[in-house]
């Protein structure tokens, strides 16, 4: 797959994640004790040959670049291709407008330059490990124009309202993309994801710039749909369809589902992160931990229950933390209580001080905040 280039580029959904984005972006949101949403975009384009990779990183940059930087972790920090981070240009016609198409326009010079003829689209806050190798040989052996990736996904309780769903042809082409609004028990969930020739691509950008049609290359496919020979490819495993404050949190606890773990870390190659060395975690007399995902470097004293636990986190003696993601370096004093809840980095809970959410909406620590009862 060396003739692809991979574009990583999310939507600007950050006020679905409240505090969580004040200072990031979504894709930078730190998941599974040690790894950031972005990493498992990433690691399976490299894990699947793609060399060279363009992110457009939205206009918090600082800690996209703090965590990917020249992508030495991905073996991406390379003399020629590797990964490019793109951040965000403005021209005078793009002033008034919002989208991805004006910013791959500002780099329109990138593609015309490379040498690799199709490029791999991929929306960072979807974790899916899909077999890029079969998808892009089913791409190439149909001569699409485009190839869009679905998953069959149940539903019967409407967790998926409000995703993108992708209406499918007998033949397997593409019909129209649209919302679910929970009328079926199964949908198919579009992931965002496709690869596409890249001269498409470029007429794509180019012809809503002129025409300024569209804002958002979807829009500018859905609009050509008619024009362009448009496939899809089903994706058969496990999803994680990130896109709000409550799949953010279920996402990361759905972790502790030992085929779910295994089938997202370690199927089709492992996820590679920025490496941090740090002690084994410390587990004291007093500490008991069940069904719970634990980090190195943690100092544990207290209970911790049913929950995601990243490095460097302190527990007291006494603490009781269940159903909770707790973040790096977070702090929570003894006899404290933590239940259904998130605590962003270095948060700091008190000692007695007693915080709980419920499983539909979790209680919110954001970076740095203290709790204490003075």
């Amino acid at each position: 797959m060396e003739k692809c280039i991979g574009i990583i580029s999310g939507a600007n959904i950050e006020n679905n994640f409240g505090t969580l984005c004040i200072h990031r972006p979504v894709y930078m949101l730190p998941f599974g004790g040690r790894y950031r949403l972005i990493d498992f975009a990433v690691s399976n384009m490299v894990n699947h040959g793609i060399k060279t990779i363009a992110v457009y990183t939205g206009e918090k940059i600082r800690s996209t670049m703090d965590h990917l930087g020249d992508g030495k972790p991905w073996d991406l920090n390379r003399r020629f291709s590797g990964l490019m981070l793109f951040p965000p240009i403005t021209h005078d016609f793009t002033l008034n407008r919002f989208g991805d198409v004006p910013q791959f326009y500002s780099t329109m010079d990138f593609y015309r330059q490379a040498r690799e003829k199709y490029i791999l689209l991929v929306h960072p806050n979807i974790l899916a490990k899909v077999d890029l190798t079969s998808a892009f040989k089913y791409f190439r052996e149909t001569d699409a124009d485009i190839t869009l990736f679905y998953k069959k996904q149940q539903d019967p309780w409407g967790q998926y309202i409000n995703s993108d769903k992708i209406s499918i042809n007998d033949d397997g082409s593409l019909d129209n993309i649209g919302i679910n609004l929970g009328t079926e028990e199964t949908f198919n969930m579009f992931l965002k994801t496709g690869f596409m020739k890249k001269e498409v691509f470029m007429k794509l950008v180019m012809e809503s710039i002129e025409k300024g049609n569209a804002d958002y290359l979807l829009d500018a496919v859905i609009k050509g749909k008619d024009k362009l020979n448009i496939n899809t490819f089903e994706f058969r495993g496990h999803v994680e369809n990130i896109r709000n404050l409550k799949s953010f949190y279920d996402a990361n606890l759905n972790l502790l589902k030992k085929n779910v773990a295994h089938e997202l870390f370690y199927e089709r190659g492992t996820v590679f992160t920025k490496t941090k060395d740090e002690p084994s975690t410390l587990y004291t007399e007093t500490s008991d931990v069940q069904n719970s995902l634990v980090a190195n470097g943690c100092i544990i004293e207290g209970q911790v229950e049913n929950s995601i636990i990243f490095r460097g986190v302190k527990i007291g003696k006494g603490a009781v933390v269940k159903n909770s993601v707790v973040m790096q370096k977070a702090e929570i004093g003894e006899n404290a209580l933590v239940v259904n809840s998130i605590l962003d980095k270095d948060a700091i809970i008190g000692e007695e001080i007693r915080i709980a959410g419920s499983s539909l909406m979790p209680y919110v620590v954001q970076k740095k905040q203290i709790l204490r009862k003075d």
